[in-house]
């Protein structure tokens, strides 16, 4: 192994701040080599278009394939649901909070989003689901990193935005946070919070320093949570929610889907043992599927049948 590793990452600030968490995690090793954090621009950070389903790993991927980096470090939540056979996800570190949050305009204490509200998100997940809590509510579209959303809250343009909490909390902005949103309600994404570290298959010295701060629980909530999107075939269209939820070695698996007025769902929920997760993930997505949620997430009259 070289006396120094080169480890990929988004440029914006909260990628950054994610890998210098892996980074120091890694450094704690014993005998670990020096890194190097290499930034690398994505197609889905150069193209914003909206409604486009945006990719946050394929120029990362090719440079771990080709050399140029060692490591890569990603949000789990932006992998696609099947990995190239050349990569391995090597470690999922800690998780942190997995919920999103709501930022309003002006914060004070016990402060409320006013009735017909413009709220900020390019989540159509989001989007259904503040529709499904307040019916009055204005959606709008808001792209960009997390900075930028806060400062479009900040200036006026909207008057609240929904972000993750982990994200907020890696930036040391929490303080911010006007509400944490219940998951009764609000079901993230799956593997919302989860930090994700790639290396090349055919490097098993990378993957064993890696896989020194694995969490094979957290692993197991997000291969569960990621098989549910495999299993309807999901991209970041669908108004998909999935969130696996450990309690020593069994983890309760809750997931749904949304039409994109938040008017209708469908949803489930399941046990299964940890080492099972993928299994587990299968089940709830092909149940899912069985009550029509793909054609709810088009909008569409769902032809299973509605629990």
């Amino acid at each position: 192994m070289r006396a120094r590793l080169r480890v990929g990452t988004r440029g914006s600030p909260l990628a950054r701040a994610q890998t210098s968490i892996v980074v120091a995690s890694l450094s704690r090793r014993r005998a670990a080599p020096r890194f190097e954090i290499v930034p690398i621009v994505p197609s889905g950070d150069r193209a914003l278009r909206s409604g486009a389903s945006p990719d946050f790993t394929d120029a990362l991927d090719r440079a771990l394939l080709d050399g140029r980096i060692d490591l890569a470090v990603h949000s789990a939540k932006d992998l696609p649901s099947t990995l190239d056979p050349r990569l391995t996800l090597a470690a999922c570190p800690d998780r942190a909070d997995p919920r999103d949050a709501l930022v309003l305009r002006g914060r004070r204490p016990r402060s409320r989003l006013a009735r017909g509200g413009r709220v900020g998100s390019s989540s159509p997940r989001r989007r259904a689901q503040l529709l499904r809590w307040r019916r009055d509510l204005d959606v709008v579209e808001i792209r960009g990193n997390v900075g930028r959303r806060l400062d479009l809250v900040g200036r006026g343009d909207v008057d609240a935005a929904v972000l993750a909490v982990a994200g907020l909390a890696r930036l040391g902005r929490s303080a911010e946070i006007a509400r944490i949103l219940p998951t009764r309600g609000f079901l993230p994404a799956p593997a919302q919070g989860a930090l994700a570290v790639l290396t090349r298959t055919d490097a098993p010295e990378l993957r064993r320093l890696v896989g020194g701060i694995d969490r094979p629980i957290v692993r197991a909530c997000v291969l569960a949570e990621r098989q549910v999107a495999d299993t309807l075939r999901a991209d970041c269209r669908m108004p998909l929610a999935a969130l696996a939820t450990p309690r020593r070695n069994v983890l309760t698996l809750r997931a749904e889907v949304l039409d994109p007025s938040g008017r209708t769902s469908v949803r489930y929920r399941a046990q299964g043992s940890a080492a099972r997760a993928v299994d587990l993930g299968r089940e709830v997505g092909a149940h899912l599927l069985g009550q029509g949620a793909q054609e709810l997430a088009r909008g569409e009259e769902p032809s299973g049948s509605l629990p």
